[in-house]
């Protein structure tokens, strides 16, 4: 299908830049120009702000229950644009078309659990110490928020926001990906067309730096979040400090993965491995650092390599692909780089490790064993379809090693052995741990990391606490 122009959204209007300027939108498995996307300018934000301010005096004063209803109307359309959605992100993306419309049918799904939890926003009644009294805990909306999201998830990164902001009752202005800005645009056009008063949710696009700096200082915006590098997440997060907004970082991870002598091996390599290669390795939670047993890891790394290798990568349009490109040249630039400092200092390349072909931005599927610890890709997030394995002897050699690097988002384990589960389960410093199974971050499960890789959750009831204010109320009787 034809690749559209974008345009920011703001007061219920889909509209240009007030200055005409607008930017190029790429397709990575050809790396040609497919559309443009409207830039932002200072004009075009406040226009924003004040439409997010109205639109909070609305949505604030709108019951949980007609929320709700617009919620799922919402989501209703999702599923029913699913395959037009998917094919406009895969263009801009890459991902195959499989797992682009995946990410838009889950968006649906993730959209109809906060439409429910919006229901149980509770306050409490809290016995008084004088019986003349009646003393509250009352939950209100935080007010207008500011979204920050990443190209690698372009609606679901969104839609987590989008949904706990409105569920809750708050506005929101959601600063999209330049590079792949089609996808929130159909996410964000499925809730104006379910009826969603204007104002409630603003789309714009342009400069990040100008952008966040602007949004984050203003009077108007009392949360942020943001979704994306630990540099620039702490960089975020020390501006909101400064201005006493509140913030949730979901940021970066290097998720370990424990594979213990009594895993089922074939479990292992096709969850984890599995896994590895979604979205070509562009995933905050993809496994990377493989930390296999001695007595199995070359069984493993055969089977492994033997997966890596039977990948088919190419255009996410074409039907079998399963692997499409990297989304943009900076990230195969940064795997040879990651590769070429691997081999150097004595890891050996397996499988992979070169460019396919000289269009777009496809890179091979790759296997790296013998990894020393001084490696680059063992310290820094190779965020690509890079999989970098060595050994273990001791399950504290493995913990150990896990909890090395200052990230603490997601990891991964496999074992029989309950003892080896439940120490797994409490020693390892990761916001999510899945053991014995691929990642499932369902969303009535928390969502986030700890250590460098954030605070806060963008899933399960917790997601909604960063988007409300708790006021104590107590009423005397006189």
């Amino acid at each position: 299908m034809t690749y559209p122009n974008t345009s920011l959204f703001i007061g219920g209007q889909w509209q240009e830049a007030a200055d005409g300027r607008s930017l190029a939108v790429f397709n990575p498995a050809s790396g040609k120009e497919i559309g443009r996307v409207a830039h932002a300018g200072v004009a075009d934000l406040d226009r924003a702000l004040a439409a997010t301010q109205q639109g909070f005096e609305t949505w604030r004063n709108t019951t949980a229950s007609e929320r709700s209803k617009v919620m799922r109307r919402a989501a209703a359309l999702m599923r029913e644009r699913a395959t037009e959605i998917a094919a406009l992100l895969t263009q801009e993306q890459g991902k195959p078309l499989a797992e682009a419309k995946l990410e838009a049918m889950s968006a649906a799904d993730i959209i109809e659990w906060f439409a429910e939890e919006g229901f149980r926003v509770y306050g409490r009644v809290v016995p008084a110490r004088n019986l003349a009294a009646r003393q509250l805990v009352l939950k209100d909306p935080v007010g207008p928020v500011a979204a920050f999201t990443p190209w690698n998830f372009p609606i679901n990164q969104v839609v987590r926001k989008l949904s706990a902001a409105l569920a809750t009752g708050c506005s929101i202005i959601i600063k999209a990906p330049e590079e792949t800005p089609a996808g929130p645009a159909g996410l964000v056009r499925a809730f104006a067309d379910a009826g969603l008063p204007a104002g409630v949710v603003g789309l714009v696009y342009g400069d990040p730096a100008q952008i966040s700096s602007y949004l984050i200082a203003h009077p108007v915006i009392r949360k942020i979040t943001f979704t994306g590098s630990t540099p620039v997440g702490k960089q975020l997060a020390a501006l909101a400090g400064q201005h006493m907004k509140r913030a949730t970082m979901e940021l970066g991870g290097h998720a370990p993965v424990i594979v213990a002598e009594d895993a089922d091996l074939e479990l292992a390599v096709k969850a984890a491995g599995g896994f590895k290669f979604r979205n070509a390795g562009q995933v905050c939670i993809s496994p990377t650092r493989f930390l296999v047993h001695e007595s199995i890891r070359r069984d493993f790394v055969s089977a492994l390599v033997k997966q890596a290798k039977g990948l088919k990568v190419g255009d996410g349009l074409a039907d079998g692909t399963q692997m499409g490109p990297l989304a943009n040249p900076r990230r195969v630039a940064a795997m040879a780089q990651f590769t070429q400092d691997a081999v150097q200092r004595g890891a050996t390349l397996a499988a992979g490790g070169e460019r396919i072909g000289d269009a777009g931005n496809f890179w091979a599927p790759t296997v790296l064993t013998d990894v020393p610890l001084d490696a680059k890709v063992f310290n820094d997030e190779p965020f690509g379809p890079m999989a970098a394995v060595r050994g273990f002897d001791t399950l504290d050699e493995a913990i150990a090693e896990a909890n090395r690097l200052p990230y603490g988002l997601a990891g991964y384990a496999f074992t029989r052995s309950l003892k080896k589960a439940h120490a797994l389960s409490q020693r390892l410093e990761l916001g999510m741990l899945w053991i014995n199974g691929p990642a499932a971050p369902w969303p009535e499960m928390p969502f986030g990391g700890v250590k460098d890789s954030g605070y806060g959750s963008e899933g399960g009831p917790e997601a909604l606490e960063a988007y409300l204010n708790t006021r104590a109320v107590s009423i005397l009787n006189v």
